[in-house]
Protein backbone atom coordinates (compact mmCIF):
# COMPACT_ATOMS: atom_id res chain seq x y z
CA UNK A 1 0.00 0.00 0.00
CA UNK A 2 3.42 2.29 0.65
CA UNK A 3 3.62 2.35 -3.27
CA UNK A 4 -0.15 4.04 -3.85
CA UNK A 5 0.49 6.82 -1.32
CA UNK A 6 1.74 9.35 -4.56
CA UNK A 7 -1.21 8.63 -5.87
CA UNK A 8 -3.28 8.76 -3.24
CA UNK A 9 -1.70 12.00 -1.60
CA UNK A 10 -2.27 13.57 -5.13
CA UNK A 11 -5.94 12.82 -5.54
CA UNK A 12 -6.58 13.66 -1.69
CA UNK A 13 -4.68 16.93 -2.26
CA UNK A 14 -6.76 17.57 -5.46
CA UNK A 15 -10.22 16.96 -3.27
CA UNK A 16 -8.91 19.40 -0.83
CA UNK A 17 -8.18 21.92 -3.09
CA UNK A 18 -11.46 22.12 -5.58
CA UNK A 19 -14.00 20.74 -2.75
CA UNK A 20 -15.73 24.30 -3.22
CA UNK A 21 -15.92 24.04 -6.31
CA UNK A 22 -17.62 20.84 -6.96
CA UNK A 23 -20.14 21.58 -4.01
CA UNK A 24 -21.19 24.75 -5.61
CA UNK A 25 -21.20 23.19 -8.78
CA UNK A 26 -23.66 20.11 -7.03
CA UNK A 27 -25.55 22.73 -5.00
CA UNK A 28 -26.64 24.54 -8.63
CA UNK A 29 -27.36 21.86 -10.54
CA UNK A 30 -29.53 20.07 -8.01
CA UNK A 31 -31.60 23.74 -8.04
CA UNK A 32 -31.64 24.21 -11.41
CA UNK A 33 -32.44 20.40 -12.54
CA UNK A 34 -35.56 20.39 -9.82
CA UNK A 35 -36.25 23.87 -10.84
CA UNK A 36 -36.74 21.53 -14.34
CA UNK A 37 -38.27 18.69 -13.09
CA UNK A 38 -41.04 20.59 -11.32
CA UNK A 39 -41.78 23.82 -13.94
CA UNK A 40 -41.95 21.24 -16.88
CA UNK A 41 -43.66 18.46 -14.45
CA UNK A 42 -40.97 15.91 -16.06
CA UNK A 43 -40.22 12.42 -14.32
CA UNK A 44 -37.02 12.03 -11.70
CA UNK A 45 -35.17 8.99 -12.60
CA UNK A 46 -32.45 9.06 -10.21
CA UNK A 47 -29.90 7.27 -12.12
CA UNK A 48 -29.80 9.41 -14.89
CA UNK A 49 -29.27 12.70 -12.69
CA UNK A 50 -27.31 11.18 -11.08
CA UNK A 51 -24.52 9.73 -13.47
CA UNK A 52 -24.85 13.34 -15.62
CA UNK A 53 -24.26 14.69 -12.35
CA UNK A 54 -21.76 12.47 -11.57
CA UNK A 55 -19.45 12.98 -14.85
CA UNK A 56 -19.92 16.80 -14.87
CA UNK A 57 -17.94 16.31 -11.44
CA UNK A 58 -15.49 13.71 -12.41
CA UNK A 59 -14.79 16.50 -15.79
CA UNK A 60 -14.02 19.27 -13.26
CA UNK A 61 -11.87 16.87 -10.85
CA UNK A 62 -9.93 15.72 -14.68
CA UNK A 63 -9.38 19.24 -15.69
CA UNK A 64 -7.63 19.85 -12.32
CA UNK A 65 -5.63 17.12 -12.15
CA UNK A 66 -4.45 17.46 -15.62
CA UNK A 67 -4.19 20.80 -16.37
CA UNK A 68 -3.67 22.59 -12.88
CA UNK A 69 0.49 23.74 -12.49
CA UNK A 70 0.20 22.68 -9.05
CA UNK A 71 -0.21 19.27 -9.69
CA UNK A 72 2.91 19.19 -12.53
CA UNK A 73 5.28 15.93 -11.88
CA UNK A 74 7.56 16.24 -14.90
CA UNK A 75 8.52 18.87 -17.63
CA UNK A 76 9.69 18.49 -21.41
CA UNK A 77 8.25 16.11 -24.75
CA UNK A 78 8.23 12.11 -24.87
CA UNK A 79 7.44 11.62 -28.60
CA UNK A 80 8.73 8.12 -28.32
CA UNK A 81 6.07 5.57 -27.54
CA UNK A 82 6.67 3.48 -24.29
CA UNK A 83 10.01 5.47 -23.19
CA UNK A 84 8.66 6.44 -20.06
CA UNK A 85 6.58 4.25 -18.90
CA UNK A 86 8.47 1.24 -19.09
CA UNK A 87 11.35 2.98 -17.01
CA UNK A 88 9.72 1.95 -14.18
CA UNK A 89 10.28 -1.02 -12.72
CA UNK A 90 7.17 -3.14 -11.95
CA UNK A 91 5.20 -2.21 -8.09
CA UNK A 92 7.72 0.54 -7.65
CA UNK A 93 6.20 3.95 -6.40
CA UNK A 94 6.55 5.67 -10.12
CA UNK A 95 5.04 2.57 -11.82
CA UNK A 96 1.81 3.11 -9.53
CA UNK A 97 2.13 6.80 -9.96
CA UNK A 98 2.68 7.53 -13.99
CA UNK A 99 1.72 4.17 -15.04
CA UNK A 100 -1.71 3.07 -13.17
CA UNK A 101 -2.38 6.23 -12.28
CA UNK A 102 -2.62 7.43 -15.54
CA UNK A 103 -4.89 4.27 -16.66
CA UNK A 104 -6.86 4.59 -13.92
CA UNK A 105 -7.51 8.73 -14.15
CA UNK A 106 -9.66 7.72 -17.92
CA UNK A 107 -11.56 4.32 -16.46
CA UNK A 108 -14.44 6.62 -15.67
CA UNK A 109 -13.78 8.72 -18.84
CA UNK A 110 -14.33 5.37 -20.72
CA UNK A 111 -17.53 4.11 -19.14
CA UNK A 112 -19.42 7.54 -19.10
CA UNK A 113 -18.67 8.52 -22.81
CA UNK A 114 -19.51 5.22 -23.89
CA UNK A 115 -22.96 5.23 -21.75
CA UNK A 116 -23.37 8.25 -23.61
CA UNK A 117 -22.93 7.57 -27.03
CA UNK A 118 -24.29 3.93 -26.59
CA UNK A 119 -20.42 2.64 -28.17
CA UNK A 120 -20.46 -0.92 -29.33
CA UNK A 121 -17.20 -1.19 -30.91
CA UNK A 122 -13.48 -0.13 -29.43
CA UNK A 123 -12.88 1.79 -31.95
CA UNK A 124 -15.28 4.49 -31.17
CA UNK A 125 -13.94 5.09 -27.60
CA UNK A 126 -10.79 4.69 -28.39
CA UNK A 127 -10.83 7.75 -31.41
CA UNK A 128 -12.80 9.88 -28.33
CA UNK A 129 -10.14 9.07 -25.63
CA UNK A 130 -6.98 9.62 -28.12
CA UNK A 131 -8.15 13.25 -29.17
CA UNK A 132 -9.31 14.22 -25.57
CA UNK A 133 -5.94 12.90 -24.16
CA UNK A 134 -4.14 14.32 -26.91
CA UNK A 135 -5.76 17.95 -26.27
CA UNK A 136 -4.91 17.30 -22.76
CA UNK A 137 -1.35 17.01 -23.56
CA UNK A 138 -1.02 19.80 -26.28
CA UNK A 139 -2.63 21.92 -23.44
CA UNK A 140 -0.12 20.76 -21.02
CA UNK A 141 2.84 21.37 -23.17
CA UNK A 142 1.53 25.13 -23.88
CA UNK A 143 1.40 25.77 -20.20
CA UNK A 144 4.71 24.52 -19.56
CA UNK A 145 3.84 21.21 -18.41
CA UNK A 146 5.58 17.63 -20.28
CA UNK A 147 3.84 16.88 -23.08
CA UNK A 148 3.96 12.90 -22.95
CA UNK A 149 2.87 9.79 -25.35
CA UNK A 150 2.78 7.92 -23.51
CA UNK A 151 0.19 9.17 -21.11
CA UNK A 152 -2.29 8.96 -24.33
CA UNK A 153 -1.50 6.16 -24.68
CA UNK A 154 -2.04 4.59 -20.73
CA UNK A 155 -5.17 7.30 -20.86
CA UNK A 156 -6.79 5.40 -24.11
CA UNK A 157 -6.24 1.91 -22.32
CA UNK A 158 -8.18 3.67 -19.28
CA UNK A 159 -10.69 4.36 -21.65
CA UNK A 160 -11.00 0.89 -23.24
CA UNK A 161 -11.03 -1.06 -19.78
CA UNK A 162 -13.84 1.71 -18.83
CA UNK A 163 -15.49 1.01 -22.15
CA UNK A 164 -15.68 -2.52 -20.96
CA UNK A 165 -16.88 -1.98 -17.89
CA UNK A 166 -19.66 -0.61 -19.93
CA UNK A 167 -20.44 -3.99 -21.74
CA UNK A 168 -20.12 -6.03 -18.25
CA UNK A 169 -22.69 -3.76 -17.06
CA UNK A 170 -24.94 -4.33 -19.63
CA UNK A 171 -24.23 -7.83 -20.35
CA UNK A 172 -25.29 -8.22 -16.42
CA UNK A 173 -28.46 -6.53 -16.61
CA UNK A 174 -29.52 -8.30 -19.70
CA UNK A 175 -29.19 -11.65 -17.69
CA UNK A 176 -31.12 -10.39 -14.89
CA UNK A 177 -35.08 -11.48 -14.46
CA UNK A 178 -37.18 -9.04 -16.54
CA UNK A 179 -38.38 -7.12 -13.93
CA UNK A 180 -34.87 -5.83 -13.01
CA UNK A 181 -34.53 -5.06 -17.07
CA UNK A 182 -35.21 -1.43 -16.03
CA UNK A 183 -34.64 1.16 -14.08
CA UNK A 184 -34.67 -0.51 -10.76
CA UNK A 185 -31.44 -2.25 -11.56
CA UNK A 186 -29.62 1.16 -12.91
CA UNK A 187 -31.31 2.92 -9.49
CA UNK A 188 -29.97 0.32 -7.32
CA UNK A 189 -26.29 0.35 -9.19
CA UNK A 190 -26.23 4.10 -8.55
CA UNK A 191 -26.94 3.63 -4.63
CA UNK A 192 -24.06 1.29 -4.76
CA UNK A 193 -21.75 3.93 -6.73
CA UNK A 194 -22.85 6.73 -4.37
CA UNK A 195 -22.54 4.47 -0.90
CA UNK A 196 -18.96 3.64 -2.27
CA UNK A 197 -17.77 7.22 -3.12
CA UNK A 198 -19.44 8.28 0.64
CA UNK A 199 -17.30 5.70 2.35
CA UNK A 200 -13.58 6.65 0.19
CA UNK A 201 -14.04 9.78 1.41
CA UNK A 202 -15.25 9.20 4.48
CA UNK A 203 -12.09 6.66 5.07
CA UNK A 204 -9.74 9.23 2.96
CA UNK A 205 -10.65 12.12 5.29
CA UNK A 206 -11.06 10.14 9.01
CA UNK A 207 -7.48 9.04 8.29
CA UNK A 208 -6.07 12.53 8.00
Amino acid sequence: MKYLSPFYDTFYNAMASIWPMLLLFVIILIVIRFAKLIINKEKFVFFKDFYTLLFILYMLALYYLLLSTENATAYGTNLIPFKEMTRYSTGSRGFFYNVIGNIALFIPFGYFVSNYIKANKTHQIVLISIISSLTAELIQFKIGRAFDVDDIILNTVGAIIGFLCYLFINYIKEKLPKKLQNNIFYNILAILVLIIIILVFYFMWGNR
